[in-house]
Order: C-alpha cells, then sequence, then structure tokens
C-alpha cells in the first residue's frame, strides 16, 4: 500500500523553476528524509513522484498512471504540492466525508503552526488521473498573494524560496504523509 507524496519538475523556460514547481519537489523529498531522519518506518510505503512534463500536457503524469492503475486500490493516498511554498494555511482534499473526517482530524496536529485548514477539493494535474479514478487526494494549500509574481518568470529563482516558509510547507508535509501511512486502515473511499 503506498502513499504517495510528488512536486514537479519542469522548470519553465524563462525562469529556473524553483517555485514552480521546485518547491513541491523539495518539500515532498525533506518529508521522507525527515521521517527516515527520524527513524520512523508507517505501515505503508511512503513514495516520492518527482513529476515530468507537467507544463506539456501531463505526460508524465499519465505514464506513471498508465504504467501502476492496475494497483489502484493500493493507493491510499496521493499529495501533490503545486502552487508554491509560501506560508502554509491547510489541505486541498478530495475523498468521501469518512476520509474528510480523518484528514481534520491529522490537521490538529499542526495546531502549533497554525496549519489546520481543510478545503474542498486537491488541485494537482499530476494526481488528477488517481483523484477521477476514487483515490483519495491532497494539494499543498499557502498563501498564494505571491505566486503570480513569479509564476512562469525570470523571477522564479532560489531567492524565492524562504527557508522558514519551506520548512512549514514539509513540516505539514511529513505530518500527513506519515500518519495517513501508519494508520491501521487505508482512508475510507
Amino acid at each position: 500500500q503506498i502513499v504517495l507524496v510528488s512536486g514537479h519538475l519542469d522548470s519553465w523556460d524563462v525562469g529556473q523553476g524553483a517555485m514552480d514547481d521546485g518547491g513541491g519537489a523539495f518539500i515532498s523529498w525533506e518529508a521522507l528524509s525527515l521521517i527516515k531522519d527520524l527513524g520512523l518506518r508507517p505501515k505503508r510505503t511512503l513514495r516520492l513522484v518527482l513529476w515530468t512534463a507537467e507544463e506539456q500536457g501531463g505526460i508524465g503524469a499519465e505514464q506513471y498512471y498508465q504504467l501502476h492503475k492496475e494497483n489502484i486500490s493500493n493507493f491510499d493516498i496521493v499529495m501533490e504540492s503545486d502552487e508554491g511554498t509560501f506560508r502554509p494555511s491547510g489541505l486541498g482534499f478530495t475523498g468521501n466525508a469518512k476520509a474528510r473526517d480523518i484528514v481534520k482530524e491529522i490537521m490538529t496536529l499542526l495546531q502549533p503552526i497554525n496549519v489546520t485548514d481543510v478545503y474542498d477539493n486537491a488541485d494537482g494535474t499530476d494526481i488528477d488521473y488517481w483523484m477521477r479514478n476514487g483515490v483519495p487526494g491532497a494539494s499543498l494549500r499557502d498563501d498564494l498573494s505571491k505566486y503570480f509574481w513569479f509564476h512562469h518568470s525570470q523571477g522564479d529563482t532560489m531567492t524565492v524560496q524562504d527557508p522558514n516558509q519551506m520548512n512549514l510547507c514539509a513540516a505539514v508535509w511529513t505530518v500527513v504523509s506519515y500518519v495517513i501511512a501508519d494508520m491501521e486502515e487505508m482512508l475510507p473511499r
């Protein structure tokens, strides 16, 4: 059984793609790194996917889906960060009411950093195939007020990334992915 965390590598032609979506790739990598460094071993596999070709029609995501869809019942949740890694506010979530209640309970663990909201509908080109076919999905929600200052521009460089805000995003990703991967049962569908 698999809990998938992800971001995509799609540096736009005029920028470095550090924020869109290097930040999502970084926090996904960091989530798994933190779990490993803490010596935690969840009941399910945590899988990192660094998507490619999202900007060219999502062909990397489609290829991955085609290769793994026969095991769709083993995917517990698919998580994608693709809206920058600014100050996080919560998660977008797609899934049934029982699964949403579980995710809301998990998010209470993030009260110390004031990131507890669960919004309707996860967003993510790369996880769309899975969600359309019933797999619960989550996307990081954060402060988008600066996102379009840098999106697909020459300004999308590493200097946009704030290490403190990225750490908060990685904390959200780590807690949510680990707790779901370590629950007794998969999220209800």
